[in-house]
């Protein structure tokens, strides 16, 4: 994957906030729309749900996903052109060792979740990325290694 790729890709793990999120529930199929962080090495996504939701359901460890993150289009773009990151991932347990300096750095990222982040029927679930497609547009697409995810890690900011 070239330079201009992985920038891309470190852009919308890093840059963006909000991913759509496909699983099933029941034998049926259940989208929800979540706020995100990437972790430090982009290879996994924190997410922090309300067992109430119920695209929740589908987040118990183990569990298969899918999501999709995109940049924003704006007035005139073309869709088809749009860069967009199409994974899927399984489900981890956030252990409770990790879940104080989640909390700090979910609740700088989204101020408005410092209500939630105490209430008991919330968790933070990591979605572990197993596979990836990069769209950097028509006709561009690329496969995220784990190779590609350290490489646009390491990008400077």
């Amino acid at each position: 994957m070239d330079r201009q790729a992985l920038e891309l890709l470190r852009s919308l793990l890093t840059g963006e906030r909000l991913l759509a999120l496909a699983v099933v529930v029941g034998g049926e199929p259940v989208a929800g729309i979540l706020p995100f962080l990437a972790d430090r090495g982009l290879d996994s996504l924190l997410v922090h749900v309300s067992g109430m939701a119920r695209h929740s359901r589908g987040l118990s460890p183990g569990a298969r996903v899918s999501v999709a993150i995109h940049h924003p289009l704006g007035a005139g773009d073309d869709a088809l052109r749009a860069p967009r990151l199409l994974a899927d991932a399984r489900v981890e347990e956030v252990s409770a060792e990790q879940r104080p300096a989640i909390a700090t750095a979910w609740t700088a990222a989204f101020p408005s979740a410092a209500m939630t982040v105490g209430l008991g029927d919330f968790v933070f679930r990591r979605l572990r990325l197993e596979s990836a497609r990069l769209v950097a547009g028509f006709a561009q697409a690329h496969g995220v290694t784990s190779h590609d995810l350290e490489a646009a890690a390491s990008l400077a900011d």
